[in-house]
C-alpha cells in the first residue's frame, strides 16, 4: 500500500499507519535523512520479520525513534546528565543516543549489548508518525543490509515490493549523511558514528 502524504491528508494517513503498526505490520516512512522502516518496539514477531526482510546481521541492533522524551522510560534506564544535555541541545534531530536498555528489551533492539539506540527525529513525517503513535518504533534504514539507503518511495518498493505493508510517500528525502550515533551509557560520551552532527558540535 503506497500512499502519498500531503498537508491535507496527513492526519488520516498517520492514523492508518499507526493501525498498521498496531496490527504487526511494517511501515516505510521518510525521515529528515532517508526513508526508515517502522514496526512496534514491543512486537517480537514484527521485529523478527523486519530483521529477516533486511537480512540484517544479528549483531547489529535496530535503532528506535520516539516522539516524546517521556517515552524513554519504556525502553531505557534513566539517562546520565551528559546524555540529557545532548538531548536538550540536539533533539528533535539527527542524533541517535545509545542508552542503557531497560530489562526485558528484545535482542533485536539490543543485540545482547544491554544498550538501546534512540532519538527524537527532526521535522519530518517520521516525527509526526511517532508522535501520533505514542510508542517507540524502529527507525532502521529502508534498504537491505549493505545496500544504499532509500531516498524515495520508489526505491523502497524496488527493494522490498509487497513485503512492506504501507509506504508513506513524502517525496525525496534530503539524503546526505545519516544521524550521528553517540554512546551515552558511560561517564564519557563516545562517538560511534559521525553523521549529520559533527563531532565538534557535540563537544566531544
Amino acid at each position: 500500500m503506497l500512499i502519498k502524504i500531503t498537508e491535507n491528508n496527513r492526519k488520516e494517513i498517520l492514523r492508518k499507519a499507526v493501525a498498521v503498526l498496531n496490527g504487526g505490520g511494517i511501515v516505510a516512512y521518510p525521515t529528515e535523512t532517508f526513508y526508515g522502516l517502522g514496526v512496534r518496539f514491543d512486537n517480537e514477531a514484527s521485529l523478527k520479520k523486519l530483521y529477516e526482510l533486511k537480512k540484517r546481521p544479528e549483531e547489529k541492533p535496530m535503532p528506535l525513534i520516539i516522539g516524546d522524551r517521556e517515552l524513554l522510560s519504556l525502553i531505557a534506564l534513566p539517562p546520565s546528565e551528559s546524555a540529557l544535555e545532548l538531548m536538550d541541545k540536539f533533539w528533535p534531530g539527527p542524533l541517535t543516543l545509545l542508552l542503557k536498555a531497560k530489562e526485558g528489551m528484545s535482542s533485536y533492539l539490543t543485540a545482547g549489548t544491554g544498550k538501546i539506540a534512540v532519538r527524537i527525529p527532526g521535522e519530518s513525517t517520521a516525527l509526526y508518525l511517532v508522535r501520533e503513535a505514542g510508542f517507540p518504533i524502529t527507525a532502521t534504514s529502508a534498504n537491505p543490509s549493505g545496500m544504499p539507503p532509500a531516498e524515495d518511495a520508489d526505491s523502497v518498493i524496488r527493494y522490498f515490493g509487497e513485503e512492506i505493508d504501507m509506504v508513506i510517500d513524502g517525496g525525496r528525502t534530503a539524503g546526505g549523511l545519516p544521524s550521528t550515533i553517540a554512546d551515552a551509557t558511560g561517564e564519557n560520551i563516545k562517538i560511534v558514528r559521525e553523521g549529520m552532527i559533527p563531532r565538534h558540535l557535540l563537544g566531544i
